[in-house]
Parts: structure tokens; sequence; C-alpha cells
């Protein structure tokens, strides 16, 4: 017979405990809560867990709950501190009063509740407990028991995250280090992992490995769990040897981890062994250096027999491994080749792999094989296998032919996809051997009626106009392309327009109507900004100079590279370096996808900065700045030649200079009467500009935008008089009113000049956003010198409150009623932290915002929220863009949040990143 509802059961399932129809369930757990019988309350408990893991809020029963911390029953004491770590962040006041439950368990008899007091304190991410878990944790960091030892040792990490201050101040670290020296395996590994976090938190190595801390973690290798050995392999691989000697003898110690059943212990052994290897160099030590080089093979090849996900693992790992060791598996290729069954994210790396280590000894069965996988139904896994093929060509310069003889009968096939990706490939092979292999353009052409794909297409196009004077119909074959030229993919009109002119200049009589419909096709017909310029290029070329055009159009091309091992021998060795971590998966150092944000403790003082969402606008808005950068803002290269340009890193950082504020006499800012200055940055270094450095910026004059230049003569003997300036087209359409740059008096070596270049908006230079994107920031220059006739390039991000006007106050009736009218997907949010004091106070925010024409409408404190209060301001662009922004602030926080709304979205991001450079200057 069922129990009845609310009484416990001997056996069954958990799952009971999310099933309820009850009413007044709260009132019914409170009532089970203050029961006598234990397992009454420890059903009820189980209870309050399951609605919290389905997400119900259960955080009226705090106070229950806590008082069951009361008891001797482990597993009840285990589900309240649960409930405890789970509830403490929005009920921090509550979680107080478990203070002293805390401190009695850390002092128990039971070593068990010993340990799970202090981990759950350390869980506990509220300031004020930190002050109570000092004590209860240096006791547990010297308990006569392994379990709770250990178990502080990653406590102190979890503190340190918090409190770095109270850790250092507590001699925390160095208990850490002498937990090195335990007796116990398992407290040695959880110190190292310790260290080693704080050491990661930090960006010190506090570590601090020494020859007999050496040893110690050496001996703790062999009998610690299988992840104590993993960070204690981590922590041996950032290890340097003293000398070659040192380094083969922990070599020796850690080769027999190659062995374990566990893949990361493994990998972590690769890691520490070719570490080691480089220290070791060649020489006396060659021959230990292929004895190790043979052992590494097989704990790779075993990899590669484990589920799908650690293959792939193992794949990604072995890639950087082969780049830097290829003979370590130079005998084990056919491991590599795919089977039938394998996912295709695997089959895919196990092609990258096969490409870097073929040879020519095994190129023939990997011909074999590829053309095999070429017959198979999976597109993508075709088209990679095709490639592959001809990257072995580019890679091999004996078995070229053998490649160009397979592509050729996979030509045969007609099927299409492979006939375009080996004509892609085949454009390579005659880049790579220019005048060797031409004889197979004719089989090219009879499959002209097959392509269909823009990749395909332009590496046909680019064959024919390279070797028009070889193909009798070259032009026939250009015409029945031009056809559709105006339907053609940005890359196939300008393979179209080069071959075209290449054609032309071999054939002129024969050609000369094509060229000309091609150029008037390009300049006049097309709205794309490339193939405008690279048309202009041409007939200016062919106008003005004909033989001219024949040597840069007809010009040798260097031959290109094989780039089978294509990563940066600096770059390989973080990543190698980072072997068994997603570094080593995503092939990117660190840095490049991990933030390490400053975290600051979660609970009553704090006010949320860092959440999720915020962290996705953040997120969003680093990424809109990578994603524009100089070759894709303004559609690319023009006239000017201005493309190809690195952005200058520093345009959006916190080196903004004054913004024009003085302390009055009572220490409060106020805005000064003289316009904002302009947040100068170096653009332009002496090496690429003839011995000049320049520095620019931008700001607002009396209602004018102005282009702030300062001129530094570094190492020019000619003294700078006179630059000309032109700017690309741009997303906030500015052009310069004057182009020449007058510097009286000349500026002589070692002087400089500050000029001012007035910037008027120009609606024939606005380049619009695309779709559904942010307007880039970009503004791209082009300075002549006159004197020399140099011209050098520079790309500067705008700073877009310089665009703001007086007039953009809105009446306080109008505000609230176009923030209503703005759809709520045209808002943009965004937290910003480390703020000054200046920036946390709403009336010296407003002052500042002021001196930028940013208005401020109306505060009001937060309801049901102490502290916080929001402040409304409103901007409005000298081209009529208007923008309104909410801003949350809360006393003693340094951190403001802000929502920005817009009816001009694509722009909204530039406003919100001029808010929060304010904010932070």
């Amino acid at each position: 017979m069922a129990p009845k509802d609310g009484t416990p059961s001997g056996g069954g399932s958990d799952s009971r405990f999310f099933n309820t129809n009850k009413k007044g369930e709260m009132h019914e757990l409170r009532m089970e809560l203050h029961s006598t019988d234990r397992n009454i309350k420890v059903d009820a408990v189980k209870k309050v867990i399951a609605s919290m893991t389905v997400g119900k809020d259960v955080s009226m029963l705090f106070t229950d709950v806590l008082n069951c911390a009361q008891t001797a029953n482990i597993e009840l004491k285990k589900l309240v501190y649960l409930y405890l770590i789970n509830y403490a962040k929005s009920q921090p006041e509550l979680t107080l009063l478990a203070v002293n439950t805390f401190v009695k368990d850390a002092s128990d008899p039971n070593p068990l509740i010993r340990a799970l007091a202090v981990r759950t304190m350390g869980c506990i991410r509220v300031d004020r407990i930190t002050e109570y878990l000092c004590e209860p944790l240096g006791r547990a960091l010297r308990d006569e028991d392994p379990y709770v030892r250990k178990t502080a040792a990653v406590c102190v990490a979890k503190l340190y995250d918090i409190a770095p201050e109270l850790v250092r101040e507590r001699g925390f670290i160095e208990t850490l280090h002498d937990l090195i020296s335990d007796s116990n395996p398992s407290v040695v590994a959880n110190g190292v992992a310790a260290l080693s976090e704080i050491s990661e938190t930090s960006g010190r190595d506090v570590m601090k490995i020494s020859a007999s801390v050496l040893q110690k973690l050496l001996a703790a290798l062999n009998e610690c769990t299988e992840w104590g050995q993993v960070f204690i392999l981590d922590s041996l691989a950032k290890y340097t040897p003293a000398d070659a000697r040192e380094a083969e003898g922990i070599i020796e110690r850690v080769t027999p981890r190659l062995q374990h059943a566990n893949s990361a212990v493994v990998m972590s052994a690769v890691k520490v062994i070719l570490s080691y290897m480089d220290v070791m160099g060649g020489g006396a030590h060659a021959d230990s250096i292929r004895a190790l080089t043979r052992k590494l093979a097989p704990p790779l090849v075993t990899l590669l027999n484990s589920e799908p996900e650690i293959q792939y693992v193992a794949l990604r790992n072995i890639n950087l491994i082969v780049q830097k060791r290829p003979n370590i598996l130079e005998n084990e290729i056919k491991v590599f080749f795919c089977k039938y069954n394998d996912p295709i994210y695997v089959k895919m790396e196990k092609l990258e792999i096969i490409i870097k280590l073929v040879s020519e000894k095994n190129i023939d069965q990997v011909l074999l094989e590829l053309k095999e996988y070429a017959t198979e139904v999976d597109v993508d896994f075709v088209r990679k296998s095709v490639s592959a093929i001809g990257r072995c060509a580019v890679k091999l310069d004996r078995a070229a032919e053998r490649c160009i003889g397979v592509l050729l009968e996979l030509i045969q096939t007609k099927v299409n996809y492979v006939v375009q990706e080996s004509v892609i490939v085949i454009k390579d092979i005659f880049r790579r051997y220019p005048n060797r292999y031409e004889s197979i353009i004719a089989t090219l052409c009879d499959n002209l009626d097959t392509l269909d794909e823009p990749q395909a297409k332009a590496a046909m196009i680019w064959i024919i106009g390279e070797y028009a004077e070889r193909i009798d119909n070259a032009d026939e074959l250009l015409d029945a392309f031009l056809e559709t030229f105006e339907e053609e993919d940005p890359a196939v009109q300008l393979q179209l327009l080069t071959a075209t002119v290449k054609c032309f200049l071999k054939n002129p009589e024969e050609t000369q109507d094509m060229v000309q419909r091609v150029l008037d096709l390009a300049t006049e017909e097309s709205d794309n900004p490339d193939l405008r310029d690279r048309g202009f290029i041409y007939w200016r070329l062919l106008s003005t100079d004909p033989e001219a055009a024949k040597l840069v159009v007809l010009g040798d091309k260097p031959v290109i590279e094989d780039d089978t091992f294509r990563l940066e021998p600096n770059l390989l060795n973080v990543l190698v370096g980072q072997i068994a971590t997603l570094s080593s998966i995503y092939h990117k150092p660190p840095e490049a996808f991990v933030v390490r944000a400053k975290r600051g403790p979660t609970g009553s003082d704090g006010m949320g900065v860092g959440d999720v969402g915020d962290d996705i606008e953040e997120g969003d808005e680093e990424e809109y700045e990578d994603d524009n950068d100089v070759n894709r803002a303004g559609g690319g290269d023009d006239l000017l030649d201005i493309g190809g340009l690195s952005m200058n890193d520093n345009a959006t950082s916190s080196n903004y200079g004054s913004l024009g504020l003085e302390p009055d006499m009572f220490g409060a800012p106020t805005p000064s009467k003289i316009e904002p200055e302009a947040r100068m940055s170096k653009v332009c270094a002496p090496e690429k500009s003839g011995g000049i450095e320049l520095w620019a910026g931008f700001r607002q004059v009396k209602g004018a935008v102005k282009l702030e230049l300062d001129v530094r003569n570094i190492s020019s003997t000619v003294p700078v008089s006179t630059l000309a300036i032109q700017l690309n087209k741009n997303s906030f359409g500015l052009s310069p009113a004057a182009q020449q740059i007058m510097c009286n008096p000349p500026i002589a070596v070692g002087g400089s000049g500050r000029h001012s270049v007035e910037l008027v908006v120009n609606p024939a230079m606005l380049v619009q956003a695309p779709a559904g994107q942010p307007a880039s920031p970009q503004i791209q220059v082009a300075i002549k010198n006159m004197t020399t006739g140099l011209v050098f390039y520079f790309a500067v991000n705008f700073a877009f409150e310089v665009l703001f006007s007086p007039d953009g106050a809105l009446e306080r009736a109008t505000f609230i009623e176009s923030w209503k009218s703005i759809d709520d997907k045209k808002e943009l949010y965004g937290t910003v932290s480390d703020l000054p004091p200046a920036s946390t106070d709403i009336d010296q925010v407003a002052a500042k915002f002021k001196a930028h024409h940013i208005f401020l409408i109306a505060r009001r404190p937060v309801p049901n929220a102490e502290g916080q209060e929001v402040a409304y301001f409103s901007m409005r662009t000298t081209t009529g863009m208007v923008f309104m922004a909410e801003l949350t602030f809360k006393k003693g926080v340094n951190a403001a949040k802000v929502c920005l709304k817009t009816e001009q979205i694509a722009y909204g991001v530039q406003a919100k990143i001029a808010l929060e450079t304010l904010l932070r200057s």
C-alpha cells in the first residue's frame, strides 16, 4: 500500500519530491520542517530542494530550513547547506544567522562535517561571511584529517577570488605551500590546484616550484587520484628545469603517466614531455629525444580509439603536436584514415592531420584514400577531400603531377561540387608551379557549364585571364560570363574585371569593345565601391600609360607558399604549452577568448554588476569592434589604397585625456568654459610615414566637428610645411572642409605642431551600415606630404559624442512619449564598471555630460531598492538622430548600468560607447 502524502517512505525514487498538488504548500512544508520526526524533516528539506531545483521561489522558508542545520544527521546537514549556498546571494543578511552553525560544525568531531562546514562557507560568496571563515579555515588547513585539509586547500582558492587581500594577510598562501609537503597525496594535489588557480586569478606566479617542492610533487604523482595527477602535471609543465639533465630526470618520472587510462592525464603528461624536450635541445641528448619521440606515438594513437568527442579533442591537440614535432607520428598516418562511421567533425580534423603528415614516402596511399573519400555522400567532406589533394600538390613538388592526375580523374566524374572544388585547388597549383601544368586548361574549359558557385567561377576566370594567350577563345569564354555580370557575386565581378583587362593587354585588337563594356559596368552601373575603385584605376592606367598598365596587371606574381604549418612559431609554442585545455581546441591563446573580470562579492553591497545579460551585451560590443576592421569598413580598398591598415588598438582605450572639468572652491567639478579636449591616440608611426609621427583625435568647437592632428617630425630631414588630407567614405558622411593643412612655421626634425581640420557632413561620403549591423566607427584617412610626395594612411575610431548638438535637450513629456514609442528591440544594454568616484554621482555626471551636449531630463530613486537612483538623458546629433539613455547608479558601487533607446539602431552602439567612454573618463 502506498504511503500517505507527507510521510517518509522506506525506498523508491526521489522523484516523488517533485510532485505535489497540495494547497498551502509552503505552510505544510514549514510544518514538516519543524517536525520532531527526523525522517519527515529530511523529506521536507528534500521537497524544498526539489522545488528550488525546478525554479520555484522557496526563499520564504530560509529561517525554517536554517533551523534544520542543528542536527547530527549528515544527510540533512548537506541538504540544508545546499539550500544556503543557493539563497545566500538573495538573502545575505539572513545568511549571517548561519555563521554560528558553520563555526560550530567546523569544530565537530566528525571530519566529514568539519570539511562540509568549511566547503559551504567558501561557496557562500557574501563578503561578511569571509570575516568568520578565516578562523575555521586556518584550523582546517592544519586539521589532523587529510580529507579536511584537502577541502580547506580548495576553499583558500575560493576565498582568494572574493577577498585576495585577506588571504595574503592571513598567510593562507604560505600554508598552501606547506600542504605541498603533506604526507597525503590528495592534499598535495589540492594544494597544487589551489595555488595554480590563485596564480591564474592574480596573474602572478605564487606556485614557486623549488628543487625540494619538485621532488615532493613527483612523489605525490604516483599516488594521488587521476585529477590530482592532472593538476600536478599542469604545474610541472609551467616549471622551467635548470638544465637538460634535470629535464630528462623529470621526464623519466612522468613517462609512466602516458599509459594512464584517463585521457586527461595522458595529454597533460604529453604536454610536460614536449615542453621539456625543448629544454633538452639536441646534440648530446639527440638519442634521448628520439627515444621519447617513439614513446609519445602509442599513447596518442590509443586516444583515437575512444569516443568521438574525446577523439576530436585528441585530434585538435595532435594537430598542434605534429606542427611542433612532425616526426612523432610520421609513421602513423594510417591511423588517421577516416572510418565510414566517424562523425563529420572527426573526419575533417583527420584530413587536416593527414595533410600535415603526408610525405613523398606515403603520398601514393594518401592519394588513394583521398580519392576514395571524394566519392562519399557528405558534400562538405568530399569538398575537403578534394581540397586536401590540392594541398598535397602544393606541399610536395615531386608529387604534384600525381595529384593533378587524380584531380583530372575526379573532374571526369562530372559531379558538380567535385568539379568546382577541383577548379579552385587547381588555381592554387598553377600559382604554386607557374608554367608547368597549363596543359590541363583545356579540360577545365570543357567544364565551364558546371560552375555555379562564386569561388569556383572566380578561380576559373582567373585561370582564363592569366593564360589568355594560351586559350584560343579566351575572349569568348569571358564574354559568356559578362552576360550575367550584374547578377554575379562581387568576387566574380572583380575577377572578371581583372581578367578582361589582362585579356585586352594581351590581345587589344579583339577585346577593345569588351574591356570598354566591362569598365562601364564596373564604374557606372555598380554600387560596389571595391569594384568601382578598381575599375577607375584600370581605366586611368589604360588611358594614360598602357605600358605601365602591363607592368602592373601582367607583372610577375610571387609563388604562393605551402601553408600546411601555418601557425606562427611563437603562437605554436604558447598553444603547445596549453595542451589539454580549451586553447588547444580553439587554437587560440587563452586571452583571446577568456576575460577575467574583476568580480566583487555578490551580496548586500553589490548591484549585480557583470551578470549574464550584461556580459552578453559587452561581448557583442567587443565582437562588433573586432569584425569591423579596416579591410571591411567603408567597403574596402579605394583609389587611395587605404585598405589593409591595422587599426589603432588604443582608439577606444581609457586614455581619453581631459574633459574640460575644473574643481571649484569646494572641490566639486564644474564645467569649464573651454571646449572639451580631443582624446588623442597615436595613429601613424614614423617608419610608415617618412619619419613623421601622427596623433589624431576628434572634438567639437563652437558646433563644428574638428579632426585634431599632432604632427611630430621624428626623423624627416625635410621640414613638414604642407600636407593634403582626404577621408574615405564613412558611416558619418564626414569629409574635410579644406584639403590643405599649412604648417606655419614648418616643422623641423624634433619639432611638432597641432593642427585642426574642420569636418563637414557630405551625403556623398556616407556609407550606409549593412542591414542588421552596427555602423562602423572607423574614419580612414590619407595624408600626403606635399613636400616629399609621400602618401601615408591611417584609421582612427570616431568619437561619436562630437556629433551631439546643443539643441539635444528634450521636453520631459516628449522624452516619455518617445521612450514608450520605441520598440524594445531597439534597446541596448551594458554595465560600466571600475568608474572613478566622480562618475558615480549623478550631479557630477550631468555636469560632465552637459559639456558634451548630453542633457539630464529627469532623475528618480528606484522603488524598493535602497541607495539606487536612475537618471535619464537625451542627446541629438547635428544630423538629427535622437538618442535617449537611462543610467542606473547605486550608492557605494563604482559601476553604472546603461540602457539606450533610439530609432537609429545602427548608430546606437556608437552612442552607447560614447556614454561609457565619458563615464570612465
